[in-house]
């Protein structure tokens, strides 16, 4: 089983979402592992470049996997993957992140891949994360950042999700201002117009600990759900 976590935009918490799912499903006694095929920011830790994200996927994995397992492809610069690809001299290659794929999902239950940015982030002149998810042939999950600008993000996203022939398996809302004017009525528009579940609605979180907000998405998600999408 599987599934492909993206999101409206990047840092709309695609990570808190993926790591409150692995923890989730670990807590049910599956064996989970979350897989981030290419992050771009990363800092040398050891002589080793790690990207945070990556890092929490795999502190979430109960199958403890290794950070490459997790993170075939870290590129040091902060920006469009494609872009700090071509400036180290890394070629993205479909293959390997579907093999790295296929290694977890061995040693697994369940994989949950997070990609980086949104939907249509390029890795390379032709390659773009759709191929990734149609070679996987996983359903998709969306993190949508409640903010104002939402419906309009979330919808079209959806619509190219549908457009590249992948499946929109359920959405996750996260609530990235505190005090958002019209949350409830912004929620409520989506789940009329998104044809998919919402599998949590993740509230406004401040300035926890990660730990914390991990812990407190885990609590507002609907892991039957969860389960029928993975399944599926």
């Amino acid at each position: 089983m599987g599934v492909f976590v993206t999101g409206t935009d990047t840092s709309v918490g695609k990570t808190l979402a993926a790591c409150a799912l692995l923890r989730a499903m670990s807590g049910t006694g599956m064996a989970v592992s979350g897989y981030k095929p290419v992050a771009a920011g990363a800092v040398r830790v050891d002589g080793h470049l790690r990207n945070d994200d990556a890092v929490w996927l795999q502190r979430c994995s109960s199958t403890r996997p290794e950070y490459d397992e997790v993170n075939p492809v870290v590129l040091e610069a902060a920006i469009a993957p494609h872009i700090a690809a071509r400036d180290a001299a890394v070629k993205l290659d479909l293959d390997r992140l579907v093999a790295g794929h296929r290694r977890l999902a061995e040693m697994s239950d369940l994989v949950i891949t997070e990609g980086a940015g949104g939907w249509l982030v390029p890795l390379g002149e032709r390659l773009q994360f759709p191929d990734l998810v149609a070679a996987l042939g996983v359903p998709v999950i969306l993190v949508v950042g409640m903010r104002l600008g939402c419906l309009n993000h979330a919808l079209l996203t959806a619509e190219s999700i549908a457009r590249h022939g992948a499946r929109l398996g359920g959405w996750i809302a996260n609530t990235l201002e505190p005090g958002m004017t019209a949350l409830a009525e912004n929620l409520a528009t989506l789940e009329s117009r998104l044809d998919a579940p919402l599998i949590g609605s993740i509230p406004w979180l401040g300035n926890e600990s990660m730990d914390e907000r991990i812990k407190r998405a885990r609590s507002v998600m609907n892991l039957d759900l969860f389960l029928q999408v993975s399944r599926n």
